[in-house]
């Protein structure tokens, strides 16, 4: 295996004190003075806007109403991405006019267990969709297109610009979803220039990312240029020299107002590793493997599949592909040119065991971690064809998304305690990210020449960190707006003012076939249930004389193990028994609402006292 090349992209140490949140109001305290400290997370207060409905503009909004956008005002409005990884999406507004730039999808969090994803909040642009002009989409991966189907029909159907690979991605989603409308899908090319509307006009441009025909978006606007440039990085070569400048001189010359930075990476000095670094030590890496190589990435990083079929095809390896997503995306690419492989180089995995060992590459999804991916179930034994052999070696070509991170060392325990050798970046640059480091995003800014910054795509102290990185180019902090999901800002021709209004960007949550009807308080609920678990009791009363009868029935999971508590389970019945009594005497009808409350009040305050521990405690009262 070659030595591990010294890596750009270090994390840089900083000490300055990040500057407050302009427009920032947190919502009320909502802690119960009697629940145990360490039972609930605590939130701060980007935290709470995740789920908390303040008064915004989403509302009503009357004719002539003081919340009322100014006419004849440029404003533009984050829903998402400046404060999680994923959820990307912005929108302009001028006057009847709305342009909407990507609609992506978040992977959940701790704090929304059971969750399928998290989508950007769309009630302001539901109420206004028949201003809404174009939704431009910049690249093919979810976190900037996913969450299209559900939203695009509470959207009006409105038109999507984007290029070919992502209009056949999108169908091929939209395909699978129930009850979605047929697309209005406009392709559009690098350089093309498209009159979206009277007053909006966007140039589109293309940038270096992991996913080919990735756009950034030059929108011509009543205030000035704005350019938005997606995600992207720029490429070296492996003499760590730059490539490929010219669009960003070329945006200098137009004037450009306002840049919209990626600062996933801000926060890391350095630049961007070159691909043919990555392509370099992938491929020694493939041929000093004795047995069988399983390499992991995100699905739709086509333009790193494709340099692994390349190499597999040159070493004489045959490749199975592991996961739906990965295959679905292979297709696409390969039917549109931007993958080429000799026929008999991709095998099915029913396949495998054809060939020997070092005759197969396995390219997986999963390298998340995530639970149900094809990855997981090989490290876990679970794959019907796959299973780990000792001296087989596992690849990870992909960063860790924040929060993954526990997911991921799983995985990894797991495939080292069966014997196979394990393979990260940190031993080796067989990753490349998508995402310019501060100093790539200093030298784009110095040759754009913008009169102000909007860093955008990542936590708020790492888009803060472009700060520091300006600095070196003489662009000061006040040049460099840090806005929060929701926040709306005015944008002048000489001038961006976050104003005091707001729109709602707290979390919509997608869980199975419904979007938005997971809400706060059943998150709170499975986090309950997640933590001390639940406690049914089951008590039949007579209607006439309010007495129980027999012995009340307890049902309890993920709260106490029933067959070695049994002092505990008498008292509670007893408690139960005569909490009933005592809530039915001389009540005539009986009020099962309030006899219901008061076991659950007095048996919560019972079961704390002696266990420390508050279950969600769910009295059912049969009346026979």
């Amino acid at each position: 295996m070659p030595p591990r090349q010294e890596h750009n992209q270090r994390p840089r140490i900083r000490t300055l004190n990040d500057p407050p949140r302009l427009g920032e109001a947190g919502p009320p305290g909502r802690g119960h003075s009697d629940r145990r400290q360490h039972s609930a997370p605590r939130h701060n207060a980007a935290s709470d806007r995740k789920f908390y409905k303040e008064g915004s503009l989403t509302g009503h909004e009357p004719h002539g109403h003081s919340k009322a956008l100014k006419r004849d005002t440029v404003y533009y409005v984050p829903l998402g991405g400046l404060e999680e990884v994923g959820r990307n999406c912005s929108f302009f507004e001028y006057n009847d006019e709305i342009v909407i730039i990507d609609m992506g999808i978040q992977f959940p969090e701790e704090e929304t267990p059971g969750v399928d994803w998290i989508i950007p909040n769309t009630k302001y642009l539901e109420k206004k969709k028949k201003n809404i002009r174009a939704l431009l989409i910049t690249h093919g991966h979810y976190d900037h297109f996913g969450a299209i189907p559900y939203v695009l029909e509470r959207l009006g159907n409105p038109p999507i610009y984007g290029t070919r690979l992502i209009r056949e991605i999108i169908q091929k989603r939209l395909s699978e979803m129930p009850n979605v409308p047929k697309m209005r899908f406009i392709e559009i090319k690098s350089h093309d220039k498209v009159k979206l509307s009277e007053h909006f006009t966007a140039e589109f441009f293309g940038v270096s990312h992991t996913v080919p025909d990735t756009t950034g978006v030059a929108l011509h606007t009543p205030a000035g240029i704005m350019v938005h440039f997606a995600d992207f990085r720029l490429d070296y070569d492996q003499e760590d020299t730059v490539q490929n400048l010219r669009e960003f001189e070329r945006l200098s010359g137009l004037g450009v107002h306002t840049l919209f930075l990626d600062s996933t990476n801000a926060d890391f000095s350095g630049h961007s590793v070159s691909e043919r670094t990555v392509e370099a030590n992938l491929e020694a890496s493939f041929r000093e493997a004795k047995g069988r190589i399983i390499l992991s990435t995100f699905s739709s990083m086509i333009t790193r599949m494709a340099e692994i079929v390349k190499i597999a095809e040159k070493i004489g390896r045959k490749v199975v592909i592991n996961g739906r997503s990965m295959k679905d995306n292979l297709e696409i690419a390969r039917n549109l040119g931007y993958i080429k492989y000799k026929p008999g180089t991709l095998i099915q995995v029913e396949e495998i065991n054809k060939y020997k060992d070092d005759k197969i590459l396995i390219l997986s999804t999963g390298a998340q971690g995530q639970e149900n991916s094809g990855l997981m179930r090989i490290a876990n034994s679970e794959h019907k064809h796959i299973h780990i052999k000792l001296g087989d070696t596992i690849m990870f070509s992909s960063s860790v998304i924040p929060g993954n991170e526990r997911g991921v060392q799983t995985l990894k325990d797991n495939f080292t305690r069966q014997g196979a050798i394990v393979i990260t970046n940190n031993d080796l640059d067989i990753h490349s990210s998508g995402h310019a480091p501060g100093d790539d995003l200093a030298m784009v800014a110095k040759i754009c020449k913008p009169k102000f910054i909007i860093p955008i795509h990542g936590f708020y102290f790492k888009r803060a960190a472009n700060i520091q990185n300006m600095k070196q180019i003489g662009i000061g902090k006040e040049r460099i707006i840090l806005m929060d999901n929701g926040q709306i800002a005015e944008l002048g021709k000489n001038s961006v003012i976050i104003t005091d209004k707001t729109v709602d960007a707290f979390y919509v949550m997608v869980d199975g076939l419904g979007v938005g009807d997971v809400q706060e308080v059943v998150l709170r609920d499975r986090r309950m249930l997640s933590q001390d678990g639940i406690f049914v009791v089951i008590a039949a009363v007579d209607s006439k004389t309010g007495q129980v009868k027999g012995s009340p029935d307890i049902i309890s999971r993920g709260f106490i193990y029933l067959k070695e508590s049994h002092e505990l389970l008498a008292h509670t019945r007893h408690l139960v028994k005569r909490v009933v009594e005592e809530s039915t005497n001389k009540m005539h009808p009986i009020n099962y609402t309030h006899v219901r409350d008061n076991v659950r009040e007095r048996l919560g305050s019972y079961l704390f006292q002696k266990t420390n521990r508050r279950p969600m405690v769910l009295p059912v009262i049969i009346e026979v």
